[in-house]
């Protein structure tokens, strides 16, 4: 090992007095003076010439970079400089002259942190400056959030608390009655047409239970805003939560989908094909024309959390518009017919786009690059009638019968599992019957596993012969269905966590079908997240990195037809964190594709360069401070560090499946003590054991998250991946369980047990779904705001190098949808950063100031034309019709 890790801090050495390596052009006007002095300064260095390049002469990167960038807002005689001016504009004297001398707008003072300074805009902004509405005086008042009633945050989650109590013991009274009923059923034809009843009845519940609650709580939703935790609040989240929990979620890209959204009240024209899951919550103030497509992992939900209010307000989608992946689309936009809205976008409040027009990146703003890649085909009403048909026969008189038998062969063919409905044969304080659970336990949790891995490797494979690669088929057919098959069967999320982060993953997506024959193995070429479409028609170069989040987008749709297409990265890559990446991209070898990178689909193929920001722009591929570890990736040195990485991931998968199969061990104790306990007193029994088993899963993965860390807060880290202690934070990683927070969201509750894994939360913070995750490294403030699909990230990895360090959030800050966090990164009370912004490494944001965009820089308020149009709502109005 080379040395222990060390905390992040400056990558240039403090002991030499001038830097010569690019030039020694003493600066020649003011501005290059001042901006000359604040670097040295970052640098710790006499004299910077103002031809040296930042990154090649004098080793600088994009950390370093990011401090000289909050020195410079924070001086009252320089502009304002972004990140992107950095890249664009590497030298001293090169970004001077694209500042151009400006006179600076005055940051904010220590004495009046409320006020939000005006940027400078360089160059570099004006194409997306245009793009945006004009600011307005009323954009320079500070938005600052009043602070939040105490009294009034534990009443609602009290009472959240009961009615997730009261829910669960209705679904235990039904399922129960459900289960006497079909099992008094008398022969094999008899069993499976109660079963058939049942589950239809229970699908039907389950669907309109929502809609019936949303009319009666809510009406019809109208633009407007409410504060957190009232009682308008609680009945946004009752809807909201119940919406998101149906069955019909699981539909998404079926005409049964649109069916049920426009039962909510959505006004969706004919011929609309939906493929996100993230369901909108405001459905009343969504409108799609006809023909219109709305790409998979698309954020629209008509609603948004913001200094402490929840505001609703309306998002217009013409006829044959198209909304590629990975967008987020922020009340009162709209777009018009034939519009196309590119991947990795966004558009902000009040963006508009004009029919026929192409827009893409974040915020969006007008381009020439046709994202529409596929021809329509013959799709009729009838077809997508038929097709919404046969899904729920298929689910009602198939799966779910097949489901109920296999649990009956399960119990006829296993005894110790018998005694999971009947465990009154044992007694519950002997031995025994701790033993017949860890049958039960081991059978069921080691079964299901090797039964996936079986049906993952052979079922789709067939499935795929009836695809074609490069052919138009029609939506809502034999080919759309074998489509949706192959990929939901292979994009199994337990599995890519299992063999995720280590050498396992290779052998594992190889064989899924990826093409990974020439491939360099380093042991952590892919992390635990990973989407496909068609994982046989993916393939990934040789010496090639991923970070976590990559969806290849194999398929390409119409409102009317898909086909599906080879999607290939080439060697030596390195791809960070949640990027889509589509057919079409235009990329080679040698690139490194930075976080949230909108990956391009024109102009020439880049190699040997970065990608950052959306639209992307180019970077440096690597910088001399990621040349460190170098030594360590070749030779004898990586054979030696690799096998005994190989180790420590091989007992880290140990680990993990004990850990789990513990878990299920006491969920089937906690099971067989409900069934023992449910003649006496009934269906209470069971919504117990529901409330029981949470509670537990709470406990007990805090409990192996803390252990996964020797019950130490994380430190920050500088390291190769060839270092033990970056392997133990994979180990952390992997041990830590993370989908049973989602539960919480907008609950008091999710704070709890952010707590519980050692996050330092304030007070009456309100969580729709923010992601950490290195818990104890991130700090957030009393008050603040966290949207839902938001990360706040306290690592990065970049080819062999890892670095991780704290980030802290204020009081009163606000993450708008979709926004990402990077690591070392400091935001000041009352701060907002806009939707679907990526806030780079090692950035300050003032207090009360305003930034977005990818990548995010200081901007002026885009929703201050829209305070003219909002004066005329109440300053609470409630989100009900005659509530």
């Amino acid at each position: 090992m080379i040395g222990k890790s060390v905390e992040v801090l400056s990558a240039v050495p403090a002991d030499v007095s001038t830097l010569q390596g690019g030039g020694d052009a003493g600066p020649a006007t003011g501005t290059e003076r001042l901006l000359a002095e604040v670097l040295a300064g970052v640098v710790r260095v006499e004299q910077v010439p103002a031809d040296s390049h930042f990154f090649n002469d004098l080793g600088a990167d994009s950390l370093v970079m990011a401090q000289f960038c909050a020195r410079v807002r924070k001086r009252a005689d320089l502009p304002t400089v972004s990140m992107k001016d950095i890249y664009r504009h590497p030298t001293i004297r090169s970004l001077a002259t694209a500042l151009g001398d400006a006179v600076p707008t005055p940051g904010p003072s220590p004495a009046s942190a409320a006020d939000v300074s005006v940027p400078v805009q360089t160059p570099t902004d004006a194409g997306a400056a245009n793009a945006m509405p004009a600011r307005t005086e009323a954009a320079a008042r500070a938005e600052v959030p009043a602070a939040g009633s105490t009294r009034r945050y534990i009443v609602c989650g009290t009472l959240q608390f009961l009615i997730f109590l009261g829910y669960s013991c209705l679904a235990a009274l039904v399922g129960t009655q459900g289960y006497e009923w079909i099992s008094a059923g008398s022969g094999l034809f008899d069993l499976y047409l109660r079963s058939v009843l049942f589950a239809g009845a229970s699908l039907l519940g389950l669907c309109a239970f929502p809609i019936v609650a949303k009319w009666a709580l809510i009406g019809r939703w109208r633009s407007g805003e409410f504060p957190l935790w009232g009682m308008a609040y609680l009945r946004f989240w009752v809807v909201k939560t119940l919406i998101r929990s149906s069955p019909l979620r699981l539909f998404a890209g079926s005409p049964l989908y649109v069916l049920y959204l426009r039962a909510l009240g959505a006004r969706i024209g004919k011929g609309v094909t939906i493929l996100s899951h993230a369901l909108p919550v405001c459905t009343d103030l969504l409108t799609v024309g006809e023909g219109t497509i709305i790409r998979k992992d698309v954020l629209l939900s008509c609603y948004r959390a913001h200094a402490g209010l929840i505001q609703t307000g309306p998002v217009t989608l013409g006829r044959d518009v198209l909304v590629s992946e990975h967008t987020v689309l922020d009340i009162e936009t709209s777009m018009g017919d034939g519009a196309q809205l590119g991947h990795a976008s966004s558009l902000r409040t009040g963006q508009v786009v004009p029919d026929g027009e192409r827009w893409h990146g974040s915020p969006a703003q007008p381009t020439e690059v046709d994202y529409r890649t596929v021809g329509p085909a013959d799709c009729s009403t009838v077809k997508r009638t038929v097709y919404g048909v046969m899904q729920l026969l298929n689910l009602l008189v198939v799966v779910l019968p097949l489901a109920v038998g296999g649990v009956s062969v399960l119990l006829a063919e296993f005894p110790q599992l018998h005694a999971l409905v009947n465990p009154q044969r044992v007694d519950v304080t002997s031995p025994a019957f701790y033993a017949c659970a860890l049958t039960a336990s081991l059978v069921l949790f080691l079964g299901s596993l090797l039964v996936g891995l079986l049906v993952v490797g052979i079922v789709p494979r067939l499935l795929n012969r009836a695809i074609k690669p490069g052919k138009v088929y029609p939506l809502y057919g034999f080919h759309y269905g074998v489509h949706r098959a192959v990929a939901l069967m292979t994009n199994r999320k337990s599995l890519n966590t299992l063999f995720g982060d280590s050498s396992g993953i290779v052998h594992y997506l190889r064989y899924l079908g990826y093409d990974l024959s020439r491939f360099e193995q380093t042991g952590s070429n892919f992390g635990t997240e990973l989407k496909h479409e068609n994982p046989y028609l993916s393939a990934v170069g040789t010496g090639t990195m991923i970070a976590d989040g990559l969806s290849l987008m194999n398929a390409d749709f119409s409102s009317t037809s898909f086909r599906v297409s080879r999607t290939s990265i080439g060697p030596r890559n390195f791809l960070g964190n949640r990027i889509a990446y589509p057919a079409q991209s235009r990329t080679g070898d040698n690139c490194l594709l930075a976080t949230k990178v909108m990956v391009p689909i024109d102009g020439p193929v880049r190699e040997g360069v970065g990608l950052l920001g959306s639209p992307s722009f180019e970077i440096p591929r690597t910088v001399m401070r990621d040349n460190r570890f170098n030594h360590l990736q070749t030779g004898d040195e990586l054979r030696r560090r690799l096998a005994a990485k190989n180790r420590h991931n091989a007992a880290t998968v140990g680990l993990y499946l004990l850990a789990r199969l513990i878990h299920f061990f006491v969920i089937t104790l906690i099971t067989m003590g409900a069934v023992d306990l449910y003649p006496s007193l009934g269906a209470p029994a069971i919504a117990l054991a529901g409330v029981l088993t949470l509670t537990f899963t709470v406990v007990y993965f805090a409990l192996i998250e803390r252990a996964s860390t020797g019950f130490k807060p994380q430190k920050p880290l500088y390291c190769s991946i060839y270092e033990p202690s970056f392997w133990r934070h994979e180990r952390f990683w992997k041990m830590a369980s993370i989908d049973y927070i989602q539960v919480f969201d907008g609950t008091p509750f999710k704070n709890v047990i952010h707590r519980l894994l050692g996050a330092r939360i304030g007070k009456r913070v309100f969580d729709d779904g923010c992601f950490f995750p290195e818990r104890t490294l991130v700090t957030i403030g009393d008050d603040s705001t966290l949207n839902a699909g938001t990360v706040v990230q306290c690592h990065s990895q970049e080819d062999g190098a890892f670095k991780s360090d704290r980030s802290a959030l204020g009081s009163g800050c606000t993450l708008g949808v979709g926004a990402f966090v990077h690591y070392g990164v400091t935001i000041g009370d009352g701060a907002v950063l806009a939707p679907d912004s990526f806030l780079m490494k090692g950035e300050e944001i003032s207090p009360h100031a305003q930034w977005g965009g990818n990548p995010a820089r200081e901007m002026p308020d885009n929703e201050a034309h829209l305070e003219g149009r909002r004066e005329h709502r109440a300053t609470h109005a409630a989100p009900a019709r005659g509530h």
